[in-house]
């Protein structure tokens, strides 16, 4: 029996494995066409941008040996050494990005501006997993944690470091695609006159780029299997021309590679040289989107692809075209040094016409990336609301902006127009992409220490190394400041501009909220009835406080005294965390004594969560408020907030949702003949939530000797509040800065705040309350 059980399981283990291998190759295959696009089309213009002006071409081929062996040792360090075996190792539970790097820190350390954070979001799952526990307090660790929590002005500083990073990563996403396209249209000039050719290269790379933002809809699971056979044939195509290239044209060319050439090279065109650097850089651009489309794919699935793949065929690739450049000196045009030249005049056409669906590729992977780095800071509330819509059901982080996919594109667009040149449009991919990499050497040392409780000396070693590496990029990329490298620093203040108004207007209406909230005592010198009629039904007050009770409430009872027999205080939040488990969504607590049926809930989602609908968010709360009421006023309680004490109410209980689990204090009916469990009725109305309507499922509280009388009568209230129905009422703020107040501060709230607000989406929980339940209570906001 023992020996059946044994191979049955091992039998298991050995399908699991086959299960794990085949979905991490899945992966693998799908992230050669989102995430590896954007740098396996590096070699259609890195050549052609090192040696536009700055150096020459001579007989003794120093230059193009020099620069071949900048680009393996740029592209060895850089990707391979920085990223995959470092960086990606710094995943947010399984979320990738400067933002990711962020959000670690606020939850290792408090480091967030947002003073909603409670004791009892520390006690979250996600929170604790891959958690180092805590740093022995006299270390450099503890030490630098506790300098950060201190000092606001150290907290503001890494906050915009993220947000630049953030913004210049947006940047990429403008540049990137236009370099790609235009470059690979670039190929037709060989084929036709220079007169006709600029009739042709930017209409077309226009309409390429039209195609390819009005493609991003479908999803990244579908454009992933689309585009990945299109990178596998580039990839192929590249390296077996590279092959053929070394081989028939300078078979030693492999001696180039090694780093004495990089300090003859140096040596020999000094000042031109480190000018060459910024064409260099380019061979690394669609690193970051290794780190920030983590969210899409697995960290062992984006290392399969890059190291088996990806990085030995640009390693060919580069070599093949050295190798056709040093038997090539004739140099008369810039074109000269372009990709196309190495490739075999018979094979030009296909080439192109795979190079110019390949610049297609190249781009998606780093819109992919900024999607998913915008929603990670609307989330948390450093971006404005914007419209996210999740493309699969299998995988969370696969998202669509809409907004922001035609706002890319219309920038893109501006810039093909008004470029017109490879060699612009690389200065200005240039300096947006070695930003990106600074900041997240910077994040990164610190979350080797803070994070990782790694000795300091390694982190100063990750960002010296590395850092003077890119600080040596960046350098000869601000020097191109006029010559195209002004366009991400303008995007980036711009984008910059809006996050910051954005989390300043945040803060200061949270702020507010706080200070102008009701104290406990009035609510609870008004008695059981609360100083007002109660009708039936349940209300819920969305506010943004954890504690207290909103000023909203009070404005509302004060010129309409009437109110609904349950009360609930409803705080929709995200911490910083990608996911919060179902059964730790919940945080519930009592506001006064048993008699006042009042009750605060606390809904707690990851960055990267997704809200459920009306009908079952409802569902939802009532079974965690059940639930609470069921366990007592305080008792079965495992976690607390930092709540202020509320008379009556004791600590706030985790309860998680009606699917989590499996026990619950009520039975829900969908007609009044039959009753079922509340997960049978969970799958009856998701698979008839079109033609069902809402009012048909009841609560139906069981009799029970475990539930006192006490308990019992609330929980009777609380289905028949819930039969009678639910109303949201809402709290619509408009702020305007105090008098007397800087002109900064009302620039950035009366105008910059109010016209985001405005514009942008409402909360997802304002656009899934049902418009006949809804009440929007207006109220000025003076900060």
């Amino acid at each position: 029996m023992d020996l059946d059980r044994g191979i049955v399981q091992n039998s298991d283990k050995v399908n699991w494995r086959k299960e794990f291998s085949t979905q991490e190759l899945t992966l693998a295959y799908q992230s050669l066409g989102v995430v590896y696009g954007e740098i396996s089309t590096s070699p259609l213009y890195v050549y052609r941008n090192t040696f536009a002006e700055d150096i020459g071409h001579s007989e003794t081929n120093e230059e193009i040996y020099g620069v071949l062996s900048l680009v393996f040792w740029t592209l060895t360090l850089v990707p391979l050494v920085k990223y995959v075996f470092i960086v990606l190792k710094a995943d947010d539970n399984g979320e990738g990005g400067t933002f990711a790097l962020y959000s670690l820190l606020c939850r290792h350390a408090k480091v967030g501006l947002l003073p909603n954070c409670q004791l009892a979001d520390e006690e979250l799952s996600e929170y604790k997993k891959h958690s180092c526990g805590m740093a022995p307090e006299r270390s450099l660790a503890f030490r630098l944690k506790s300098l950060l929590e201190r000092h606001k002005v150290l907290q503001r500083i890494l906050l915009v470091l993220a947000l630049l990073g953030t913004c210049m990563v947006i940047g990429v996403g403008v540049l990137k695609p236009t370099i790609s396209v235009f470059s690979a249209v670039s190929g037709l000039e060989l084929s036709m006159s220079k007169e006709h050719h600029r009739y042709v290269e930017v209409p077309g790379a226009c309409i390429i780029l039209i195609g390819l933002f009005a493609l991003q809809r479908y999803g990244t699971d579908k454009v992933g299997f689309l585009f990945a056979p299109i990178v596998c044939i580039w990839l192929f195509c590249i390296s077996a021309i590279g092959i053929y290239n070394i081989f028939y044209w300078n078979p030693h060319v492999y001696q180039a590679l090694s780093p004495y050439y990089v300090f003859q090279f140096l040596k020999k065109t000094r000042r031109g040289g480190w000018m060459a650097l910024c064409g260099i850089l380019l061979c690394i651009t669609g690193s970051e989107a290794m780190f920030a489309g983590l969210g899409h794919f697995s960290q062992l699935s984006i290392k399969i692809a890059f190291t088996s793949l990806v990085y030995p065929s640009l390693i060919l690739a580069y070599m093949g075209q050295a190798a056709y450049f040093s038997r090539h000196h004739d140099v008369e045009q810039e074109y000269h040094f372009g990709f196309y030249v190495s490739v075999p005049e018979k094979l030009r056409w296909p080439v192109l016409v795979i190079a110019i669906l390949a610049a297609v590729v190249g781009s998606q992977s780093i819109i992919t990336g900024t999607f998913s780095i915008i929603r990670q800071c609307s989330a948390l509330s450093c971006f404005p609301r914007v419209k996210v819509v999740h493309t699969s059901s299998k995988i969370h982080g696969q998202v669509y902006i809409p907004e922001i996919n035609w706002l890319l594109m219309l920038l893109c667009l501006a810039v093909t127009i008004g470029f017109r040149d490879t060699k612009l449009m690389g200065n200005a991919s240039g300096l947006a992409v070695v930003s990106v990499m600074l900041v997240t050497s910077c994040l990164m040392s610190l979350v080797i220490v803070i994070c990782w409780h790694k000795n300091v000396m390694l982190a100063i070693g990750f960002v010296l190394f590395f850092g003077t590496i890119e600080a040596l990029f960046f350098s000869a990329s601000v020097i191109k400041f006029f010559e195209g490298a002004w366009v991400p620093v303008a995007l980036a203040f711009v984008f910059l501009s809006v996050m910051c108004v954005w989390h300043y207007g945040t803060l200061k209406k949270y702020e507010f909220d706080v200070q102008n909230k009701v104290s406990l005592s009035w609510l609870l010198s008004l008695g059981p009835t609360l100083g007002f009629a109660r009708v039936r039904g349940i209300g819920l007050v969305h506010t943004e406080l954890v504690s207290g009770i909103p000023a909203i409430f009070s404005h509302f009872v004060t010129n309409l005294p009437a109110f609904h027999q349950i009360l609930v205080f409803l705080c929709i939040k995200h911490v910083p965390v990608p996911h919060v488990r179902p059964e730790e969504r919940f945080l519930v607590g009592r506001v006064g004594p048993r008699d006042f049926r009042v009750y605060r809930c606390i809904v707690r989602y990851g960055y990267h969560d997704v809200h459920k609908d009306d009908d079952e968010f409802e569902k939802d709360l009532v079974c965690s408020i059940a639930k609470f009421i069921q366990a007592g006023s305080g008792g079965g309680c495992n976690n607390s907030s930092n709540d202020e004490p509320e008379k009556g109410g004791g600590k706030m209980t985790v309860v998680g949702t009606c699917s989590s689990t499996s026990h619950h204090p009520i039975l829900v009916s969908e007609n009044a003949h039959e009753i079922n469990h509340v997960d049978k009725a969970e799958t009856s109305s998701e698979s008839h939530k079109v033609v069902k309507p809402k009012k048909k499922v009841r609560f139906i509280v069981p009799e029970s000797p475990k539930i006192d009388t006490g308990a019992m009568e609330e929980l009777k209230e609380l289905m028949q509040a819930r039969e009678v129905g639910v109303a949201y009422i809402i709290g619509q703020s408009y702020m305007r800065a105090k008098p007397g107040s800087s002109m900064l501060k009302k620039l950035a709230i009366n105008l910059g705040y109010e016209f985001l607000r405005k514009n942008s989406r409402e909360p997802s929980y304002e656009l899934s309350a049902p418009h006949a339940s809804s009440l929007e209570v207006g109220m000025m906001y003076q900060v």
